[in-house]
């Protein structure tokens, strides 16, 4: 840091010097500066803290106690831990000990808490007391306690004030970002120019440069996380939820599942004896349903097909007594013939009678399909189509 002589059109660098050197303390000075100009530590827009206590030491069984306890904006509460020249090894440690105090703290503990701090501030100032619900609903911009999100769960914050900070330190703050530990590192440095005294404040962890670039990675490998949970919950559920239905093909009259084993995808298909044209079960969370879906990598294979069942529409609709949905798929190679039923599919007490809906339709579909389907597998025989053209390397 340097000083500017806009006379001489000069710089002069400023003397770094320590707090120690300096005669300050951590309790009687750096807190001190800290409480009563808590901007010091909202670098951006929006990160303004309102200091709610101070020397802390409302926590059941310990004599511990933190620097100062703050409010963010969001109703987070914030534990700042002051170091002066020196972090420790142990400033980590001991800031989440009073995070996982404080996260036990409810809405009327808080709002105690502050006015207990504002009434001690009014007792040495020999003043009237500030009301502290009301100044927490004027700071968070809220119009009664009751609507306010107050240190609402793992919404605890670390704040860590040091001149110099060792690498255990670091590397800690750094690693529990990656859970979600939102925790910020600030140097403090003093400086000296004769007999006038500086202080620089940076935030240092994360720097706020890559802040919200951090807070965006958390927040999209919170959606990943739970999106993968999501997808693993989905993979048991439809295993099971195979492994009960097949047991129930078994001792029906349809025979197409015989040799199928259960697996995670939301379908099961069987084959129709014509090359990639097959009998679907589908199971999903909101709809079961059968088709009869024809996939040939020639597209011109499907139509035909399709052409050749839908032109017995009616015959086979009457067979299977149920109006049936056709889909040609026109921007796609395949072409589906469906019928589904809407159902909560992930409670398991509906599954019974899913089951039984599935067996019942799909015995139902192959009937109503089995004599057109032979039909076609005769018809191409005498075109081109029958045959699936073969891959390069093949």
């Amino acid at each position: 840091m340097f000083k500017i002589d806009p006379a001489a059109n000069r710089i002069k660098p400023l003397e770094v010097k320590r707090f120690t050197d300096l005669g300050f303390t951590e309790r009687k000075h750096l807190q001190e500066w800290l409480e009563n100009y808590p901007q010091a530590l909202s670098p951006g827009e929006g990160d303004e803290l309102l200091i709610i206590q101070k020397e802390f030491d409302g926590f059941d069984d310990t004599r511990e106690r933190l620097d100062l306890l703050a409010i963010d904006k969001d109703g987070n509460l914030v534990i700042i831990e002051n170091k002066l020249d020196d972090s420790g090894r142990d400033v980590v440690w001991q800031a989440l000990k009073y995070a996982s105090y404080c996260a036990n703290l409810k809405k009327q503990q808080v709002v105690e808490i502050f006015q207990r701090y504002l009434n001690q501030k009014a007792q040495v100032e020999s003043a009237e007391p500030a009301n502290a619900e009301k100044i927490l609903l004027e700071f968070l911009q809220a119009d009664d306690l009751q609507s306010v999100q107050l240190n609402t769960l793992k919404s605890q914050r670390l704040i860590l004030v040091a001149a110099h900070y060792r690498k255990e330190v670091t590397n800690t703050v750094l690693w529990l970002s990656q859970f979600g530990v939102i925790c910020q590192c600030f140097k403090v440095t003093p400086y000296q120019a004769g007999a006038e005294l500086f202080l620089n404040v940076e935030q240092i962890i994360p720097t706020p440069e890559a802040e919200d670039f951090m807070i965006g990675m958390m927040a999209k490998e919170a959606e990943e996380k739970s999106a993968s949970h999501e997808q693993l919950n989905s993979h048991r559920l439809r295993l099971a939820f195979w492994e009960q239905a097949l047991d129930a093909f078994s001792h029906s009259s349809c025979s197409l599942y015989n040799n199928i084993s259960p697996n995670k995808d939301h379908w099961l298909s069987a084959g129709s004896g014509l090359s990639a044209m097959v009998f679907n079960l589908i199971f999903s969370k909101n709809e079961v349903r059968v088709e009869f879906y024809m996939s040939r990598s020639q597209a011109e294979a499907n139509q035909f097909a399709f052409d050749r069942l839908e032109s017995q529409k009616t015959h086979i609709e009457t067979k299977f007594g149920a109006a049936l949905t056709w889909q040609p798929l026109p921007n796609r190679k395949a072409c589906r013939i469906v019928f589904a039923k809407p159902v909560n599919g992930y409670d398991k007490a509906n599954w019974p009678e899913m089951i039984q809906w599935l067996v019942e339709h799909m015995v139902r579909l192959e009937q109503a399909l089995s004599g057109p389907l032979e039909k076609i597998k005769q018809d191409l025989k005498t075109t081109d189509l029958n045959k699936e053209p073969v891959q390069d390397g093949e």
